[in-house]
């Protein structure tokens, strides 16, 4: 049986026809199962390069029906990850608003318009299977984990109306003990406390990063009355008292330093959050006698959070995936219909979420490269683990790219930037060269399996941890030496290597080992504050060219960069990416001057505008994806007086994903 997982929104790249919020049909995604195992997964953002996309998963279908080799006629059921109900009443509240809809009778002929719009496709009705929100989250967990009998928790900002499920599942029988309502939900409770700390939606787990820097203390007055434990492990919030914090600080905004005010602000959340949850899991672990725990939801994503309730020792077993809020809703959807459909499917944990897009190799690697020629060379390795661990020891930061590409908002050794844990300098060279971001977030280490034992406090045997889900103690004899991935606490955020599941990731790093006695790399993201995590190579030279990092490694090509500048620049040819639109207003700035402002903004739910220069604005309107930018400033008739500060502000957009530049051929 095939069948295939679906999260996320409606709208095509270039559309906003629906204009749901950011915190709606968020992280699109797709992913295939045949007969209960993965073929294809992949994040609709790793395509279309919109992080936590709530576009429609076009891409994503279209990679996945590509790696299982069938046409979408052959699969057996299309997973939702959503209620039939709940969608139903939401188009009839759409239909209000959007007279276009009035032929969309309901969500089966929803899913039967979409993909007819974008595949030409027409399917039956009967071929659609709805899931309930938060029971695709506790499937997820459930399915991943490989534990046939386990209290599952999810807990999110909103999903079919409900924030929190405690569900008990035994065998494929999902039985719900407790739901909480959207008004009670923890998800939104972070978040308005986040806002004061001048943070957003998407920006929760950099507090979880601050936290440790804070004293709870401080506010602990005022968050006793944000909440109230209940009885029978309930509780209840009292988010109308937040407003109340305005007592003790102002929010924070844009480029404000980081005050310790703040910093305590964000321990106090997060001592609350993980008070509210061990009330919760306390009281349903004594009544279930459940030994085994598995978390889902986007407050899953909270590794702090997991790390202590795996410390506590009220349970003996505890999981969560890397992928726990709403992308993962599509391996959820898909897994729950599987093994409704087919019972007698067995149940076994999840080793890996390697699922993406190949890495190129060979000849189609070399061409791909080697049309950025004039910005790097490009070396053929024979001992990749032998050089790369080198340049780490050498203090280089470098680019990976092997593999399928990582399923989920974690890069886990085959789309990472790796360095050498041991040189504390790395934290500050990494989050303002390269990654771009606050100087305070921490970095993971990527630890070889055999030696996780060695290096953290792990509870019990336990050695598995493949999904960087878990924050856990660095033993205390170890602290000052793996000062890049020591957190200020003594923590890190460990993954797991494993040499059968990611050989190429095991061996360089064991022979990092080899020659330094320490048996794990500095691992991070591959990508800068204002895209998603790299997918192809070409993602990789973009974001490799445009930030600090010394080397790139894609596949067994080595590649460095040369002095590249205005010329090599003005070669490029320049896009507008379909998700962004150019806009130019005549209007009064003041009460008696008006004049022509021009701007470049995003289509999509937490839009911002750029304002750029009415030059810039001529060349990016002419430009056709063919005509280089020296030609089309040419054309806009731009002065020799203004091309060293408009090729300035090309690379700055560049820089911040706001364009597309891609070279024309190989030189």
């Amino acid at each position: 049986m095939i069948i295939l997982g679906l999260a996320g929104g409606f709208d095509r790249l270039y559309e906003s026809f629906f204009d749901f919020g950011a915190d709606l049909l968020h992280d699109a995604a797709a992913v295939i199962v045949r007969d209960g195992e993965v073929v294809a997964g992949i994040e609709e953002e790793r395509l279309n390069r919109i992080k936590h996309t709530n576009k429609i998963w076009h891409s994503a279908v279209r990679f996945c029906l590509q790696q299982a080799d069938i046409r979408l006629e052959e699969l057996d059921l299309i997973a939702v990850y959503v209620s039939e109900a709940f969608l139903d009443e939401s188009l009839k509240q759409l239909r209000l608003v959007k007279a276009d809809m009035a032929a969309v009778e309901d969500g089966r002929a929803m899913y039967q318009y979409l993909f007819r719009r974008e595949f030409g496709v027409d399917l039956p009705r009967e071929k659609f299977s709805f899931v309930n929100h938060h029971l695709a989250h506790a499937a997820t967990a459930y399915y991943m984990s490989g534990f046939e009998q386990s209290l599952v928790l999810t807990i999110d900002g909103s999903g079919d109306n409900v924030s929190t499920t405690v569900v008990d599942v035994l065998a494929n029988t999902f039985n719900t003990l407790m739901t909480k309502p959207v008004h009670e939900s923890l998800g939104f409770f972070y978040l308005d406390v986040i806002r004061f700390l001048g943070y957003r939606i998407f920006d929760e787990y950099k507090v979880m990063g601050l936290a440790p820097y804070g004293d709870a203390n401080r506010f602990a007055d005022q968050f006793s009355g944000f909440y109230t434990l209940l009885p029978n492990g309930d509780y209840t919030l009292h988010r109308e008292k937040i407003v109340g914090l305005y007592e003790a600080l102002m929010p924070r905004h844009g480029d404000q330093p980081f005050e310790q005010i703040h910093k305590d602000l964000a321990a106090a959340l997060q001592q609350a959050l993980e008070t509210i949850v061990m009330h919760m899991l306390s009281h349903f672990q004594q009544t279930t006698g459940h030994k085994r725990l598995a978390l889902a939801g986007g407050v899953g994503q909270n590794s702090s959070m997991n790390g202590k309730i795996m410390q506590s020792g009220l349970f003996e077993k505890v999981f969560a995936p890397s992928f726990a809020a709403d992308s993962g809703c599509a391996f959820g959807a898909a897994m729950y219909a599987a093994h409704c459909s087919l019972p007698e499917l067995p149940f076994k944990r999840v080793p890996h979420a390697y699922w993406g897009t190949p890495t190129l190799a060979g000849d189609d690697l070399y061409r791909t490269l080697a049309k950025w020629q004039a910005f790097a060379t490009i070396e053929k390795m024979t001992d990749r683990a032998d050089r790369v661990s080198d340049l780490m020891i050498a203090g280089k930061v470098v680019g990976w790219v092997q593999g399928r590409s990582e399923f989920g908002p974690r890069a886990l050794g085959n789309r990472s930037i790796i360095a050498d844990p041991r040189l504390g300098s790395h934290k500050e060279t990494i989050n303002a060269m390269i990654k771009m971001r606050e100087s305070y977030r921490p970095f993971a280490p990527s630890v070889l399996e055999e030696y996780v034992g060695d290096f953290f406090d792990v509870p019990g045997d336990e050695r598995d941890f493949p999904f960087m889900a878990f924050v856990l103690p660095v033993k205390s004899a170890h602290r000052d030496t793996l000062a890049a991935i020591t957190h200020v606490d003594g923590s890190a955020r460990l993954q797991t290597v494993s040499k059968v599941h990611n050989p190429e990731y095991w061996e360089l790093i064991d022979a990092f080992r080899q020659k330094t006695g320490i048996a794990m790399v500095l691992n991070t993201s591959f990508n800068n504050h204002a895209e998603p995590i790299v997918d192809s190579a070409d993602d990789a030279m973009v974001c490799y060219l445009t930030s600090g990092l010394d080397y790139l490694v894609v596949g067994d090509c080595l590649l460095t960069k040369k002095a590249w500048g205005e010329t090599e620049l003005k070669s490029l040819i320049p896009a507008l990416p379909k998700a962004a639109r150019l806009i130019q207003e005549d209007c009064y700035r003041d009460n008696q001057h008006r004049s022509l402002q021009s701007y470049i903004e995003w289509n999509y739910g937490g839009s911002s505008r750029r304002v750029i220069p009415n030059d810039l604005y001529r060349v990016l309107q002419a430009a056709d994806g063919k005509m280089p930018l020296q030609t089309l400033m040419a054309r806009a008739g731009v002065g020799s007086d203004n091309e060293a500060a408009l090729y300035e502000a090309f690379q700055e957009l560049w820089s911040s994903r706001y364009i597309v530049l891609t070279p024309s051929a190989v030189g």
